[in-house]
């Protein structure tokens, strides 16, 4: 597996490069994991439904080609995009999602943070209340977009949106139940995390 540590960057181009990638890639193609910030962004998934979005303000909004409905990304929060070949792995969309989820729900448990799956609602929650959001595409066997776990950042937008489509959702993060997160060194032991549930080793 290799990894990429993109810094922060827009979410479209990243999002047009993951299509590119995942259309070149072949079966001798290695998986790959980008490590992402973005400025702040609105993203809507497939089947998105223009009433959960209230109020963007200046906030750009931008259509993509996951699944889900309307999600907030901003600064502060560690993404992960997952370029990962399924069917290689012989690995079935439930277990993929069900790998991502607990490889967030085990780096929370590091922090004394206990964390679950909600059914019906894919991401990870503490309390009822959002930490992670998932969203996915999957094609020719491959995946790609990935997880956002919100670690010291600004809440205030998930409030012009019903996150994910669910009115109401409380969003929560790190940094208001752990005394102590570090951005970088979350992202690292998320990455690594991953990689571990997922069988693979980083080169990178």
């Amino acid at each position: 597996m290799i990894i990429r540590r993109l810094g922060l960057r827009d979410y479209e181009p990243v999002w047009r490069e993951m299509q590119v990638f995942t259309q070149a890639r072949d079966a001798t193609t290695a998986d790959e994991l980008w490590l992402v910030e973005h400025p702040p962004v609105y993203t809507f998934g497939l089947n998105a439904k223009p009433e959960h979005l209230h109020d963007p303000g200046a906030i750009p909004v931008v259509r993509c080609d996951r699944g889900g409905q309307v999600t907030y990304h901003g600064p502060g929060q560690v993404l992960v995009y997952c370029l990962i070949d399924l069917r290689r792995m012989g690995l079935g969309v439930k277990g993929f999602v069900q790998k991502l989820e607990q490889s967030i729900i085990d780096l929370l448990a590091d922090y004394g943070i206990s964390a679950a799956r909600q059914s019906g609602a894919p991401g990870v929650y503490v309390q009822g209340a959002k930490i992670a959001a998932l969203g996915l595409r999957i094609t020719r066997g491959a995946s790609y977009h990935g997880i956002a776990l919100n670690v010291d950042m600004n809440l205030e937008p998930f409030a012009r949106i019903n996150p994910c489509g669910y009115p109401g959702m409380v969003v929560t993060q790190m940094a208001a139940l752990a005394p102590e997160v570090d951005r970088a060194v979350i992202a690292e032991r998320l990455l690594q995390g991953l990689a571990e549930n997922l069988g693979l080793s980083p080169v990178l």
